[in-house]
């Protein structure tokens, strides 16, 4: 009679029981932290789609001055209105404050992605080539990397913007720029050490060629800083677009952007005691931005083994 072994059990596993039995997915899991910003990050990510989808973004950029929607309005909750009625109020051009803010999350997480892939695949092509091939390579690309890396990010890709041009596309190139060096130094750091392992060096003894070297063996074994250095910087990204935004360098006159909400916010209300046209923005803008740290700083935790072993 046949009997079943061990293995042909394990085969018999979900895909979602493996996953789940992992060291860092169960060592994630455990942190309450990080399961605060996923949740934050499913929510902004839902909001994003729905309004998306549903707002209409011409509506939403024009003024609506002259229609029958007052500007400046209170949200509904704080005064005589309707409770219902312009939940975040409405802004300087009589635009509804909320399906605005609501808009800006697919703004802020679309920007922010591009900014982030672009800078994460020039980043890692560049510190796997210069850790693979060194010497004159190496001291190349780093010493470029450097000099990026001299200047406080921020002021960088101000100068950035200045020489492109003002713009949301334009703030998203600078951006990449900036943050491709930092990609850069955590992929070479650890794509040395996987150079260092035998298998390697027998994959080289054996002919493989580089690219296939690199893409096979290399890549794979830099995933987990790849992916937490990914997670940190998507909400650097996102408060750094609001910036450049808020500095008239990003979103440009009339767009949903959280930023250029602020700035608005700031220059025609806050100081007259009009509070809702720059909370709720920044409001959004806090919240999502925390829940990409708390969420990157819990995959750090976990894909680190010491951390590891001061929890268990």
């Amino acid at each position: 009679m046949a009997t079943d072994s061990p293995s042909s059990d394990a085969d018999t596993r979900s895909f979602a029981d493996r996953l789940l039995a992992s060291p860092f997915i169960s060592s994630l899991l455990s942190n309450r932290l990080a399961i605060v910003g996923l949740s934050i990050i499913l929510g902004i990510f839902t909001i994003a789609i729905v309004a998306r989808v549903t707002f209409d973004l011409n509506i939403l950029t024009g003024s609506r001055l002259g229609s029958s929607i007052p500007d400046r309005h209170p949200p509904g909750w704080t005064g005589p209105a309707a409770w219902n009625q312009y939940l975040f109020g409405t802004d300087v051009a009589a635009r509804d404050i909320f399906k605005r803010t609501l808009y800006g999350s697919w703004l802020a997480l679309k920007f922010g992605t591009i900014a982030v892939g672009a800078s994460t695949a020039l980043g890692v092509g560049l510190g796997i080539i210069a850790a693979y091939y060194g010497d004159v390579t190496d001291n190349i690309i780093m010493r470029t990397m450097d000099m990026l890396l001299a200047f406080p990010s921020l002021l960088l890709a101000l100068a950035l913007v200045a020489i492109f041009g003002a713009g949301l596309w334009k703030a998203v190139l600078a951006l990449t720029l900036v943050y491709t060096p930092r990609f850069a130094r955590v992929v070479r750091g650890a794509a040395l050490k996987v150079l260092e392992d035998e298998y390697v060096d027998a994959t080289i003894a054996l002919g493989s060629h580089d690219p296939r070297v690199l893409i096979r063996h290399v890549l794979p074994n830099c995933i987990a800083p790849i992916t937490v250095q990914s997670t940190l910087n998507f909400g650097l990204a996102i408060i750094d677009l609001a910036a450049l935004s808020f500095l008239g360098f990003g979103a440009q006159a009339g767009a949903p952007s959280w930023g250029l909400m602020l700035s608005r916010g700031v220059e025609n209300g806050l100081l007259t005691g009009k509070w809702w046209m720059s909370f709720f923005p920044g409001l959004f803008l806090a919240i999502t931005v925390l829940g990409f740290n708390l969420l990157g700083d819990g995959m750090r935790d976990a894909l680190d083994p010491r951390m590891r072993e001061a929890i268990d």
